[in-house]
C-alpha cells in the first residue's frame, strides 16, 4: 500500500514522473526464508541457489520491490568475520559459481522487465571480507595479485551472468576507501572490465569517508565518491545536498552527473519501469506469491541438502523412526527463535518450524521424545543441566542441538573465539558423561572450533540457519528421508588462532609433511597447518570409495583439454549422493601457487552397490593465474592432481605435464 502510494504521487506529482525504484536486502528469501547464503554453498548445488534465487526473486517482485541487494559474493578466509554467513565460504569456484546462480534466480529468464524479476546487486566490491583480524569494516592491505585471484573473479561471474549493479564497500584497500577508490571503481570496473551498470554506496559508505580520515567533511565526502564512480549514494543524503553545488562550482563536470544519471535511468527502463510503474506493486498478486506450499517445500528441499554430516562414527545415523527413546536437549531444540538466521529483514520467526516440531511430526510415536532446553545460548539456565542429564539418561539416543543464535553471525558480529560458548560446553559435557549416544547439531552461521565432548561426539551435523522449515529439514536428514550431500564451504580449525585459514594456501619454504610436526617447520606448537574438517568434506550414509584415476595421455596440449576420469563406489547399503571433486596444484611455476585448487565438482548420485566413472575436462584456462606481470597467464610444466572427497583427502592422484 506505501508502495503505490509513493509511486502514485511520484508519477502525478514530480516534474518529469520518473518513477520510483523500491530496494531492498532480500538476502535468502523475503517471507518464505531459505537456508543462509553459507549452508546453501554447501550445499555443492548451483541450481538449487537459482531455485531459491529465483522463488525469493518472484516474491519480492510481488512486494513491489524491484531490486534486491543481493548476492553478496565476498570470498571470505577468517571465519571470525561475521558477515562470511552471507556468502559462499572460502573458494574462488564455488564462489563463482553460486555468485552466477543467484543472479540468474533473482532475475529469472524473461528479462528484468518481467514482473516476477527483481534486479540483482553484486557486493562488496571489493575485498571486504578480507577485513584485517576478521574484524568487521576493518582495512584491508592486500596485493593486487591476491585482489585479482581471490576477490575479483565472483564479481565477473556476476556480471557476466546480468546482474546490472554493484554496490561499493565500507572498507578500505590499502590506505584508499573502495566507496572513494578511482581504480578499483573506475579503471577496473569500468575500464578494464567494460561493466556499463549502476554502482551504489553501501549504507552511509559516502559518509564514512569522514570517519575513515580520507574527506574532512560532507562536500568533500560526496566529491570523492561520486569522482570515483559511485553513482548513487544510499541513505547519507549527502549527494542531494552537496551535489548540486559541486556542479555549479565545477568540482563535479555536468558530464559525470549525466553519467550517473543515464545509468539509474537506464535501470528502470531495464525494468520495465517507465512502461509501467506498477508493474511489481498488486496487493492481489502479493497474496497468492507469498509463502506458497510450492515455495515452502522448496525452503524444505533446500534446508536437507545443506545439512553436512561431520562424523558418524558406528552408524549411529540415521536414527530409527520407532522403538527408541530420543531425548532433544539443548538451547535450539524448540522454540522459533533463531531459525531463520541473519540478515532476514521480511521473515518472522513465527512463521518457522522448529526441531521438536519437525521431529514429532516423523517419529512414529510422539510419547518416545523428550525435550529439555538445558541452557541457555550463552548463560546457564538454573537447574539446566541436572534437567538434561535426567532426560539423557530416560533416553536411548541424545540429540544435541548446540551453537550460535543468529545474532552471532552477520553484519557487525564479528567474534575473537569461534567457539562454542561455554554454557552450552558445559551442558554438552554433563549430558556426554551419562554414556548415551549423542548426536550433535551445529547451529552455525560460520566454520567453528570444535574440541572436548562436542567433538568426541559419535555423529556431528552442521545444520546452519536453514529458514521457515529448519526443524522439518533437519528430521529428513537425521531419520534418513533424505541423505546428507553437502559439502563444507568452509574448513572447520582445530583452534581460533589459526584464523584466517583456507584450504587454497601456500606451502611455504618449510612445509610440515602429513604426520608427527618436525622442528623449524611450518607448523604451531599445538597443530598441524591443516583442519579439523576440511573445505569439501561432509559424509553421506553410503560407504564411498575412490579408484581407477585415468589421466589419458598425462598431457595437455597446449591447445587442447585434457580428460581426468576415475571410478567413484558405494560399497554401502544405502543409496547415497557424493560431491567428487577436482584439485590440482602447479609444481613450479613463476609465481608461487596454492598447495590446492578447486577446478571442478560433481555431485553423483549411487545406489547401494553401484559404481560410476566420473569424468572432468581440464582446458588451458582452467590453468590461468596472476603473473609477475599481473597478467593472466599459463606455463608450461607439470601439476598434481586429485580427484577426492575433500580439500585434504588423498582421494586417488596423479600427475600430468602441459606442454
Amino acid at each position: 500500500v506505501m508502495s503505490k502510494r509513493m509511486q502514485t504521487t511520484a508519477m502525478r506529482e514530480s516534474r518529469l514522473n520518473i518513477p520510483l525504484l523500491f530496494a531492498a536486502d532480500v538476502i535468502h528469501g523475503l517471507r518464505t526464508v531459505f537456508p543462509v547464503p553459507l549452508a546453501e554453498a554447501a550445499s555443492f548445488d548451483p541450481e538449487l541457489a537459482r531455485r531459491t534465487a529465483r522463488a525469493a526473486g518472484a516474491e519480492a517482485a510481488a512486494s513491489g520491490i524491484d531490486w534486491t541487494f543481493a548476492p553478496m559474493v565476498d570470498i571470505a578466509h577468517d571465519a571470525r568475520w561475521g558477515r562470511g554467513v552471507e556468502g559462499a565460504g572460502e573458494d574462488v569456484l564455488l564462489g563463482k559459481m553460486m555468485a552466477a546462480a543467484r543472479v540468474r534466480g533473482f532475475q529469472g529468464e524473461r528479462g528484468l522487465a518481467a514482473p516476477d524479476a527483481v534486479a540483482s546487486c553484486a557486493k562488496h566490491f571489493a575485498a571486504y571480507g578480507a577485513a584485517e583480524a576478521g574484524l568487521d569494516y576493518n582495512a584491508v592491505d592486500i596485493s593486487e595479485r591476491t585482489l585479482r585471484e581471490t576477490y575479483f573473479p565472483p564479481f565477473q561471474s556476476a556480471f557476466a551472468a546480468g546482474s546490472p549493479t554493484v554496490m561499493a564497500s565500507f572498507n578500505e584497500i590499502n590506505g584508499v576507501p573502495a566507496t572513494a577508490n578511482p581504480w578499483l571503481l573506475t579503471d577496473v570496473l569500468r575500464r578494464e572490465w567494460g561493466f556499463d551498470g549502476l554502482v551504489v554506496s553501501d549504507y552511509t559508505g559516502d559518509e564514512e569517508l569522514i570517519a575513515h580520515g580520507f574527506a574532512a567533511d560532507a562536500r568533500e565526502a560526496t566529491k570523492l565518491a561520486f569522482m570515483a564512480g559511485v553513482d548513487m549514494s544510499m541513505q547519507s543524503g549527502f549527494y542531494l545536498k552537496h551535489l548540486p553545488d559541486l556542479v555549479a562550482s565545477g568540482d563535479v563536470l555536468m558530464a559525470r552527473l549525466d553519467e550517473a544519471v543515464r545509468r539509474v535511468l537506464a535501470l528502470k527502463v531495464q525494468l520495465g519501469l517507465f512502461d509501467d510503474p506498477f508493474r511489481r506493486i498488486d496487493p492481489r498478486r502479493e497474496k497468492t506469491r507469498i509463502r506458497t506450499r510450492e515455495s515452502l517445500a522448496l525452503a524444505r528441499e533446500a534446508g536437507a541438502k545443506s545439512i553436512v554430516m561431520l562424523k558418524n562414527d558406528g552408524g549411529l545415523l540415521p536414527l530409527p523412526r520407532q522403538g527408541k527413546r530420543i531425548a532433544l536437549i539443548g538451547p535450539f531444540v524448540a522454540g522459533q527463535h533463531d531459525l531463520i538466521g541473519p540478515w532476514n529483514v521480511y521473515g518472522t520467526d513465527a512463521e518457522a518450524v522448529d526441531l521438536a516440531t519437525g521431529v514429532r511430526a516423523t517419529v512414529a510415536d510422539h510419547s518416545l521424545v523428550s525435550m529439555t532446553l538445558g541452557s541457555g545460548i550463552d548463560e546457564p539456565l538454573s537447574g539446566g543441566i541436572p534437567a538434561a542429564v535426567a532426560a539423557a539418561r530416560a533416553a536411548d539416543i541424545v540429540v544435541l542441538a548446540i551453537g550460535e543464535s543468529q545474532r552471532m553471525s552477520g553484519e557487525a558480529q564479528s567474534r575473537v573465539d569461534i567457539v562454542i560458548p561455554p554454557a552450552q560446553t558445559a551442558l554438552v559435557e554433563a549430558v556426554a558423561a551419562t554414556g548415551k549416544p549423542i548426536v550433535v547439531l551445529l547451529r552455525t552461521g560460520r566454520a567453528l572450533a570444535l574440541s572436548g565432548a562436542v567433538l568426541d561426539a559419535p555423529a556431528i551435523l552442521v545444520t546452519w540457519f536453514l529458514g521457515s522449515q529448519d526443524g522439518p529439514a533437519i528430521a529428513d536428514v537425521l531419520f534418513g528421508k533424505i541423505g546428507p550431500s553437502a559439502r563444507l564451504p568452509v574448513s572447520f580449525p582445530h583452534a581460533t588462532g589459526q584464523e584466517p585459514y583456507h584450504y587454497d594456501h601456500k606451502s611455504t619454504g618449510r612445509p610440515n609433511p602429513p604426520g608427527p610436526l618436525i622442528e623449524y617447520k611450518a607448523h604451531y606448537r599445538e597443530f598441524a597447518n591443516d583442519a579439523l574438517f576440511a573445505f569439501g568434506h561432509g559424509l553421506n550414509y553410503g560407504t564411498i570409495g575412490y579408484s581407477g584415476l585415468d589421466l589419458g595421455t598425462g598431457t595437455m596440449a597446449s591447445d587442447g583439454p585434457l580428460t581426468i576420469s576415475a571410478t567413484i563406489a558405494n560399497t554401502g547399503t544405502r543409496a547415497a549422493e557424493e560431491v567428487v571433486q577436482l584439485y590440482i596444484r602447479d609444481l613450479a611455476a613463476s609465481v608461487t601457487r596454492p598447495v590446492r585448487e578447486l577446478k571442478a565438482f560433481r555431485k553423483i548420485a549411487l545406489k547401494p552397490g553401484e559404481r560410476q566413472v566420473v569424468s572432468f575436462t581440464l582446458r588451458r584456462s582452467d590453468l590461468l593465474f596472476v603473473g609477475r606481470d599481473l597478467k593472466p597467464t599459463v606455463e608450461p610444466g607439470r601439476f598434481q592432481v586429485w580427484i577426492a572427497p575433500s580439500a585434504q583427502a588423498e582421494g586417488v592422484s596423479g600427475a600430468f605435464t602441459l606442454a
